[in-house]
């Protein structure tokens, strides 16, 4: 992780980078992130590059300037062109629609999921089993996909529930019947 952390991070001209207090803040077109850089590493703003420096002979600050590389990276990211993730519904009867910030979800239950979207997630819903999920903070989407995946993980029988696109579910084979002698 060294090797990454030591790699400055490359802001487009869009950014605007501002470092108080131990938070550094990047804005772009599509929102603002935040950072929180810990003690043991030190941030260095060069025009439109960021760099963090620490004892790389350390392991644990070494570690630590990786992951706060990292995700200064997905913050530059984040803020110019924005994260993506898809979901498909596979089952009959499975739909989901969108208004607003709550996304509905028929799932085969009695009644229908509402799931209410954080401010800074857009949906939109294609077909009524495509779900594409857009944010500026790659942290928070995977957290909300993880979240309306729960409602009906695939299951290996018949491959049903939600997926994420492109997935393939490796179905088992399931209990055959033995003939009665």
């Amino acid at each position: 992780m060294s090797r990454m952390g030591k790699l400055p991070v490359e802001l487009d001209a869009k950014i605007k980078s501002e470092l108080k207090e131990g938070l550094l803040t990047l804005t772009g077109p599509l929102g603002k992130m935040g950072c929180r850089i810990p003690g043991i590493v030190e941030v260095k703003i060069d025009g439109q590059q960021v760099s963090v420096l620490t004892d790389f002979e350390q392991t644990e600050s070494r570690m630590m300037a990786g992951t706060i590389r990292s995700l200064i990276n997905n913050n530059a990211i984040g803020v110019t062109t924005g994260f993506a993730r898809s979901l498909d519904l596979v089952g009959v009867g499975y739909r989901a629609q969108i208004a607003g910030q709550k996304l509905t979800l028929a799932l085969g239950f009695s009644h229908p999921v509402v799931y209410e979207l954080p401010k800074t997630v857009q949906g939109e819903v294609e077909g009524n089993t495509k779900i594409t999920l857009k944010s500026c903070d790659k942290q928070l989407l995977g957290q909300v996909v993880a979240e309306i995946r729960k409602y009906r993980p695939p299951e290996p029988y018949k491959g049903k529930g939600i997926l994420y696109s492109g997935e393939v579910i490796k179905k088992k084979a399931g209990k055959t019947a033995k003939s009665a002698k």
